[in-house]
């Protein structure tokens, strides 16, 4: 899916994703200067938030994503391969965000709390998270039974989103074709996501050691948690 990826997300709102970082860290943080991108997939926030004075890490679990990452972007960008839940030698960032619902990719709560604990870790005292998730509602009321395509002349897929076998599951199977000379290339990929319910996640942060500054929806800043994609702010002590 890397090498297809940027192609299919052409239309990502990624400016949204970028001025509200921007907007979120001169509202608790002025002055920060570091940020480390957990999930950070080919890179596209990562290289928008270094465009803004950033110094930026990004972080992912794909090794295509990253070489896709590198390929494209300025050789000041940091960039390593790591497991979001097993973080290693990283600390002292102002900001730790992760965008675009990379947290519902961690389908048991222990892995949830793991992540939370290391980007607590990786921040210096007063530092902020950010990070979205879809919503519960959203993955009822618009993924689980429904099918998704998209037909352009190089590349095309079709997207099932079913029920896993948990609540709040859902599994996304994928089939692509991708136009190689005269021919397509057709190759399937499956995608398990795991929606959980906003007070557990706050009661997580908590334990974790993260003041909730606030929580907002849909790339809003003001604070309501009714939307699509819930948008987190939290702040080391």
């Amino acid at each position: 899916m890397a090498h297809v990826y940027d192609r299919l997300m052409e239309d990502a709102p990624y400016a949204h994703w970028q001025s509200y970082t921007r907007e979120m860290i001169n509202a608790y943080l002025p002055g920060a200067s570091s940020i480390l991108d957990l999930g950070c997939g080919t890179g596209e926030i990562t290289r928008r938030l270094h465009e803004d004075g950033f110094r930026v890490t990004g972080v992912d679990l794909s090794s295509d994503m990253l070489t896709i990452a590198q390929q494209k972007s300025p050789a000041s960008i940091q960039w390593l391969h790591q497991d979001i839940t097993n973080l290693e030698g990283l600390t002292g960032y102002d900001c730790v965000v992760s965008y675009c619902d990379v947290l519902n990719y961690l389908v048991d709560p222990e892995q949830v709390t793991q992540a939370f604990a290391n980007a607590f870790e990786a921040l210096r005292p007063q530092g902020l998270f950010l990070f979205d998730v879809h919503s519960v509602e959203h993955v009822e009321q618009h993924l689980l039974g429904q099918t998704f395509a998209e037909v352009y002349d190089d590349v095309s897929f079709i997207w099932f989103c079913d029920e896993g076998d948990q609540p709040n599951k859902v599994v996304h199977d994928l089939t692509f074709f991708v136009q190689q000379g005269a021919t397509y290339e057709r190759f399937d990929e499956q995608h398990v996501q795991r929606v959980y319910d906003l007070q557990d996640l706050k009661q997580w942060l908590k334990q974790t050691g993260f003041n909730i500054k606030q929580v907002s929806a849909d790339f809003q800043t003001a604070p309501h948690s009714d939307g699509d994609r819930l948008f987190f702010v939290c702040q080391k002590p």
